[in-house]
């Protein structure tokens, strides 16, 4: 039969939605088919429901509940013809947080301040009332020719004055969110944008 799948999910937009992915491991020489659900709760679940395919092995479900200590457990089954083999996932939606990047990162010089860069971004556009759900973020740069980079915060604030970069040379900055209850994970790093400070006329 088929290996068993390795089930991973994480939720971008809590609490309105779950994605989850899954691999096998040896891939299967045969056509494999995939069944994904998932429950609210272990043993005896009150609720199950369809996880909606989103790829060929992919899949979300929405309408969680929030601040839950049940657990929702998320079943993938892959089927062929020597077989099945289910993968279980149990996991409570705190856990599995994970904003997408954050957004519109724009690197400023300040004028007058050889040695200073004001760095602005938006939350991700898939993250619900962040004046509610608050997120937090650390910030990653560099030199441009430089591979050694520097990793500060977490901060609250979507804009962030960075002191200290050499003068008259080009920054690569990025930005990470995380949920500011410190539940989850970081985001991905967003996209770089980049930047040099502000020179002598």
């Amino acid at each position: 039969p088929p290996a068993l799948p390795a089930v991973e999910c994480w939720a971008i937009s809590y609490p309105q939605a779950v994605n989850c992915s899954w691999v096998l491991a040896p891939e299967p020489l045969l056509d494999t088919d995939f069944v994904a659900t998932y429950r609210h709760g272990v043993w005896g679940a009150r609720e199950t429901g369809e996880c909606v395919r989103t790829g060929p092995r992919s899949c979300s479900f929405g309408d969680v509940q929030m601040f839950s200590l049940t657990p929702y457990v998320v079943n993938v089954t892959a089927v062929n013809p020597l077989g099945t083999a289910s993968g279980l996932l149990p996991f409570l939606l705190e856990n599995i947080i994970k904003p997408d990047p954050p957004e519109d990162l724009r690197v400023s010089p300040i004028p007058g301040e050889t040695k200073k860069l004001l760095l602005e971004w938006s939350p991700p556009g898939s993250w619900p009332f962040p004046e509610y759900f608050p997120l937090k973020y650390r910030i990653r740069y560099a030199r441009e020719e430089d591979s050694v980079t520097k990793t500060i915060g977490p901060y609250e604030q979507t804009s962030y004055t960075l002191t200290g970069v050499r003068p008259g040379t080009l920054h690569r900055i990025q930005v990470a969110a995380k949920d500011f209850t410190d539940s989850g994970e970081f985001s991905a790093w967003s996209l770089p944008a980049l930047g040099t400070p502000w020179t002598e006329p």
